[in-house]
């Protein structure tokens, strides 16, 4: 080899070596810095297990890091070992220590900081990146599992919730003070309220109520300079971008005041199954017709979501597709049945359909509890007892989809192994709010949103290669039928597949944001970048979908 090429190739190698041990080192700084920084800038202490060791801070070599990164990992693809993952995770205590966290990162050098509440981040953004390896820069995880106080007052129609705690917690806390009253928020128990709200956060309460964060009443965060600030402190503007906008672009959400709604001593539910026969799809696509068109104008006490998945033909050769009519009622079976008669009679529903309980015992019938089980199991803190791999993908819909739109949707369905749909009715309150209320802006004119998910359950390149070719092939299917101009998409069901920021440290871009904060956020997309560009205008606050700054000049 030539000397000089071989000079040349061996400098080369020198570099990318210092290079790649620059970045251990200064990994390893981050490491040992961050938390004597933190326990110089909190005004509260940070609990130690012996005179060297605390208990809130994890590295990759503490024997606890995998334990604590994967607890509450909804989405296990967002976990394997292909995946960044944060060099240091940090569990605060505190206010105090939040505050600190965001004053350390800056000083040590605008280090990202990635916030965790409950985990079901559907790309897991909140505690990993899905950028590639080389250009994603190292992390810390904020994960707020100790900050889970529910703190409720009747006489004052309010709750306050830490971030840290789940929607079922504050479920439960609601309850334990009283049977009439209860907070619309999302069907999944195991939801972390800081991020369940950012996004919106619907439920089975939505078309009487409206979301989660429509009935929030103030606020506290923790913004980019590291003050706490309140609704009063913060402003309307950022109080109103932090409603829906996502989390994770404007600061650290300590914790949520919430308005509690009214609920009846005795609510209804009931579960009703169809079956959409291949050899005789008439009746179950009449059903569904049906549905599409009378569940957003039904009493809006009256709340009916179908899971969709396909089920085994008695020769268990062939497959159908079943349809499950999952329903709450605010109010007693007789005045249901009245409802559900003079309304939907196709759907068949009988009194023995029908189950009277109380609102607490409603959420757990939701999520699959069985009967008599007690609401303390809404308290119960480990990891997420459906974890899989899945890929998932969300629609609106502004028109029914007629019955050869359905037809030809279960062929794509039935190619999947195990696909499911969720369809879930708006109208009722949601229909009478505006758009630009707060951030979320899927209101008026929306029939059913859907909410489309692929499972598997082995980390395989190749299986989950299929999987991702049978969503897009789904989601091309249903583009046809779905809202145009922009196709919406629910900002909770997070699709890095619409776009990212792809800039390395933070250097997004409006222009690109766009291509998926305008399906997100429709009109509202241009304000919440104007909140951000005035509350956080050197982006320190950024992932792969965050609300990007504003261009100069606009």
């Amino acid at each position: 080899m030539d000397s000089h090429i071989f000079l040349l190739l061996t400098s080369f190698i020198l570099i990318l070596l210092s290079i790649s041990n620059a970045s251990t080192i200064s990994n390893q700084k981050i490491q040992e810095s961050f938390p004597i920084c933190i326990a110089k800038q909190s005004k509260t202490l940070i609990p130690q297990n012996s005179s060297t060791t605390n208990t809130n801070f994890f590295t990759p070599k503490s024997p606890s890091y995998t334990t604590i990164f994967e607890s509450t990992a909804q989405n296990l693809r967002c976990s394997s070992p292909s995946m960044p993952k944060p060099i240091l995770i940090f569990t605060p205590s505190s206010e105090s220590h939040v505050q600190a966290a965001v004053i350390c990162a800056r000083a040590l050098g605008n280090i990202q900081l990635r916030l965790r509440s409950g985990g079901h981040d559907y790309e897991g953004i909140s505690y990993t990146s899905q950028l590639p390896k080389r250009s994603s820069p190292p992390f810390v995880l904020i994960d707020l599992r100790n900050l889970r106080t529910v703190h409720v007052s009747i006489p004052e129609n309010a709750a306050w919730a830490q971030a840290g705690a789940t929607i079922g917690e504050l479920y439960y806390r609601i309850s334990q003070k009283s049977r009439t009253h209860g907070f619309p928020a999302g069907i999944c128990t195991g939801l972390g309220v800081g991020g369940h709200i950012t996004g919106g956060g619907y439920g089975a309460l939505m078309r009487k109520y409206g979301l989660g964060a429509d009935n929030v009443i103030d606020a506290r965060i923790v913004d980019a300079k590291g003050n706490v600030l309140d609704r009063k402190t913060m402003g309307e503007d950022l109080f109103w971008a932090i409603r829906g906008g996502g989390g994770g672009s404007f600061g650290v959400i300590l914790a949520w005041k919430v308005r509690l709604v009214k609920v009846p001593l005795i609510v209804t539910v009931f579960t009703v199954s169809k079956i959409v026969d291949q050899q005789d799809r008439q009746g179950g696509n009449k059903i569904l017709e049906k549905w599409q068109k009378v569940a957003h104008k039904i009493d809006e006490n009256l709340f009916i979501r179908v899971i969709i998945q396909p089920t085994n033909n008695n020769d268990n050769k062939t497959r159908n597709i079943q349809t499950i009519y999952s329903a709450l009622f605010l109010g007693g079976a007789k005045k249901l049945l009245e409802t559900t008669n003079a309304g939907f009679p196709e759907l068949g529903v009988t009194k023995n359909d029908c189950v009277e309980i109380s609102w607490i015992e409603s959420v757990l019938y939701s999520v699959g509890y069985p009967r008599n089980t007690s609401p303390a199991v809404l308290l119960q803190v480990g990891p997420a007892p459906f974890r899989s791999y899945f890929k998932a993908k969300s629609d609106f819909f502004k028109q029914p989809i007629p019955e050869d739109g359905l037809n030809g949707l279960w062929k794509v369905f039935l190619e999947e192994e195990s696909p499911i749909m969720i369809w879930t009715p708006y109208g009722g309150i949601m229909s009478r709010i505006a758009e630009s209320e707060t951030p979320f802006p899927h209101r008026n004119g929306v029939v059913f949103m859907a909410q489309y998910l692929t499972t598997w359950q082995s980390d395989n390149a190749s299986v989950r290669s299929e999987r991702y070719g049978w969503m897009r092939r789904l989601y091309g299917y249903m583009g046809g039928y779905a809202s145009k101009f922009p196709r919406e998409a629910y900002v909770n069901y997070r699709d890095v597949e619409l776009g990212m920021n792809r800039g390395r440290f933070g250097n997004t871009s409006f222009v690109d944001g766009q291509k998926w904060g305008v399906k997100y956020f429709k009109g509202n997309f241009k304000r919440l970048a104007r909140v951000k560009s005035t509350v956080d205008p050197d982006n320190f606050f950024w992932h792969e979908q965050s609300i990007p700054v504003l261009p100069l000049g606009m």
